[in-house]
């Protein structure tokens, strides 16, 4: 093992020493359990003091820092939506005959967590865990959609790649984008990152109302369109609305015993625009994509 990869396995070693339970260790201790020299362990205790894993207490002790608790929280988070969106995952597909999935965010990208195939022979071929962009898949919109000013800016500034002739690449148009995304609650993109390929997704919300991942279906293009829109985005608000309720979250019309209201208009509304609505959900597009068409 080289040097660069022996002193990752020691940082990992020592970590892992306060499963003990103790809330302190000092040097003098993590370094007999561990078997090193009192400077190596002073050395990798200085380095994830510096990034927030473990912090140094007035009398010289060290424990571990707030960062550890905020990694087990978002490996935590995964879990419960896994056990969450499971159940509701397998309902979707049954009721569209396409791959569903969840899709959170990392970074600037979008990560399914969890995945079920379409029974069709002909379906796309994707891998749970695999990161696509956020801003040319309807899970990536949904998600940009909630996000702050500050991180939004961040991932414009980065450039939006084209990867096909639909794909979305001004920085006002994707703003106008996700002004819909807001106010219809649900997504969609067609032949955005993929020729031939589309999907819809809608906000997957935690105990205190914000979007914590997006669920989704997709399919071949023509298969998309066979499914009458409103219908086809009717079920996948109603999973995202599902497995909301599962993680914890309750509708602001049904909070402290109201009785449920007719869902209001903009973000949040709990059903797609019906088939006679009188235009396509989909018209608010305004580059001139194959989506507002379908």
């Amino acid at each position: 093992m080289d040097a660069t990869l022996q002193s990752v396995s020691n940082a990992a070693r020592l970590l892992k020493a306060f499963l003990s339970r103790e809330e302190t260790l000092g040097v003098s201790e993590l370094a007999r359990r561990l078997g090193l020299g009192k400077s190596a362990v002073h050395r990798l205790l200085t380095t994830l003091a510096a990034e927030g894993l473990v912090a140094r207490d007035p009398d010289g002790g060290y424990r571990l820092g707030l960062v550890v608790f905020e990694l087990g929280e978002a490996v935590r988070s995964h879990m419960d939506l896994h056990g969450a969106a499971g159940p509701v995952l397998v309902e979707l597909r049954e009721q569209t005959g396409e791959s569903s999935q969840v899709g959170v965010l990392d970074d600037d990208a979008v990560v399914y967590v969890d995945r079920l195939e379409s029974s069709h022979s002909l379906r796309l071929m994707h891998d749970a865990g695999r990161r696509v962009p956020l801003h040319c898949t309807s899970s990536g919109k949904v998600l940009l959609s909630e996000l702050g000013e500050e991180d939004l800016e961040r991932i414009l500034a980065g450039g939006l790649r084209a990867h096909t002739p639909h794909t979305i690449v001004e920085p006002a148009a994707l703003r106008a984008e996700l002004a819909t995304v807001r106010e219809r609650g649900w997504a969609d993109a067609v032949n955005e990152r993929e020729l031939g390929v589309a999907s819809l997704a809608a906000p997957v919300r935690g105990p205190g109302g914000r979007i914590v991942a997006a669920i989704s279906v997709g399919a071949p293009i023509t298969r998309f369109r066979a499914i009458p829109r409103p219908r086809l985005a009717r079920c996948v608000v109603e999973a995202g609305e599902a497995v909301s309720r599962r993680l914890g979250w309750v509708p602001e019309d049904e909070r402290d015993g109201a009785r449920p209201s007719t869902p209001p208009e903009g973000r949040g509304r709990s059903r797609p625009p019906s088939s006679g609505s009188g235009s396509s959900p989909s018209t608010a597009r305004t580059n001139g994509q194959e989506a507002a068409h379908v």
